[in-house]
């Protein structure tokens, strides 16, 4: 029997007769191994058989005695607990969210503007920045020219402030040089100069159709620049 399983070993697998006996030697071992899940597995279902017989056991027993899980006990089917059950729902007021006072969004501070979700400090700061470098806003999209602004936003700044439409500073376009024209956020450095050397040319401006003389600028841009312009 030994010499016909090394002659298996060796046509098989190549082993030598020394590397037969090693296996000869191990293979018990994997064998046990093997068969240990299987043996954990057993004892695991037997002891959750058993413990599982227990717990009816008890619950036999228990019913036994007299004793209903399911059932309602005397107090809860009381109308004294019924009657206080529903005095107390009754009583019981929702804790209302905090309400601010109303405030005008040309009044509001970067800090005040953080109340706001979604705005932060940078975002905050850059918002009053333009509200005051344009010299206040006529229409609430205007913020959407601020840099990180999102629809939701705009939406939700409006929730906590009181849009009043107005502008409360003008830029005088016939006395102004370029570096001030140049500070308001709907001229760039290039459109002031132009503006302002068009002007010595021509003389001073009377309306802001006149503007159009211009060729590089367009209506629309006329338009949005116009409500903070003074002839």
């Amino acid at each position: 029997m030994k010499s016909r399983l090394f002659y298996f070993l060796k046509s098989y697998f190549g082993f030598t007769r020394r590397e037969s006996n090693g296996f000869i030697l191990v293979l018990p071992a994997l064998i046990i191994l093997y068969s240990i899940p299987s043996v954990y597995g057993l004892w695991i279902k037997s002891k959750s058989q058993e413990q599982f017989q227990l717990y009816l056991e008890k619950v036999d027993s228990l019913m036994e005695a007299g004793y209903r899980p399911y059932e309602k006990t005397s107090l809860m089917q009381s109308d004294s607990w019924n009657q206080d059950s529903t005095k107390s729902i009754k009583n019981y007021q929702r804790v209302k969210p905090p309400e601010f006072n109303t405030m005008d969004f040309s009044e509001a501070d970067s800090v005040v503007l953080q109340v706001v979700p979604g705005i932060g400090a940078t975002m905050a700061g850059r918002i009053i920045k333009f509200r005051d470098n344009i010299g206040g806003i006529y229409h609430k999209e205007q913020l959407m020219d601020v840099y990180g602004m999102t629809p939701e936003v705009l939406e939700r700044i409006f929730e906590y402030f009181v849009f009043k439409p107005g502008v409360i500073r003008k830029l005088s376009i016939n006395e102004s040089d370029v570096s001030l024209l140049a500070k308001h956020p709907y001229i760039n450095y290039g459109a002031a100069k132009v503006i302002v050397a068009y002007r010595e040319q021509h003389g001073y401006y009377t309306k802001a159709e006149d503007l159009l003389k211009i060729k590089i600028f367009n209506q629309e841009w006329i338009s949005r620049l116009e409500p903070y312009l003074e002839f």
